[in-house]
């Protein structure tokens, strides 16, 4: 398996799942195989170009991806004023927006709304829901192009 992350969350992932990480022969016979890569800017998986984004969840620098036309920004609260020229000319943005009520390190269904009309993508699926965002009440109320993801969907990007 292959694990790509900023130096300080692989930190914590060397720390949080050390069992990982020890020898075979000191986790009783088996550890998963794990390659840790530290992205420290745009990287190729396969032929695929990711540009990572900067974002914030709470307090922490936490990253978001780009690939090509699509952006994967989830699990966030804040988008750091470096990371919106990052975001420009997207056909699909899928984004965190987790409740209506506010959240410390989470974007809000309003907030995600904002930040869906300032990155102004063709398509727009917002994820991290809670519970109480009632599936299609809440895509209803959406604005055009903006809707609640949901299990199971597939994106096509070209």
């Amino acid at each position: 398996m292959v694990c790509y992350a900023d130096d300080h969350t692989l930190s914590d992932i060397r720390r949080t799942f050390a069992y990982a990480f020890e020898s075979k022969g000191q986790s009783a016979g088996w550890a998963p195989e794990i390659e840790l890569f530290a992205i420290v800017g745009p990287f190729c998986v396969g032929r695929q170009e990711v540009q990572p984004v900067k974002l914030i969840h709470g307090t922490r620098t936490i990253l978001g991806y780009r690939l090509g036309s699509f952006a994967y920004l989830t699990d966030c609260s804040a988008i750091p004023d470096e990371s919106w020229p990052l975001l420009e000319d997207l056909d699909v943005l899928v984004l965190d927006a987790l409740r209506v009520k506010p959240h410390p390190t989470h974007f809000s269904l309003s907030e995600a709304i904002e930040a869906t009309r300032r990155i102004a993508p063709r398509r727009a699926y917002f994820t991290h829901i809670a519970h109480d965002l009632l599936h299609a009440t809440t895509s209803a109320d959406l604005p055009p192009g903006m809707e609640l993801a949901y299990d199971g969907l597939v994106v096509e990007c070209s």
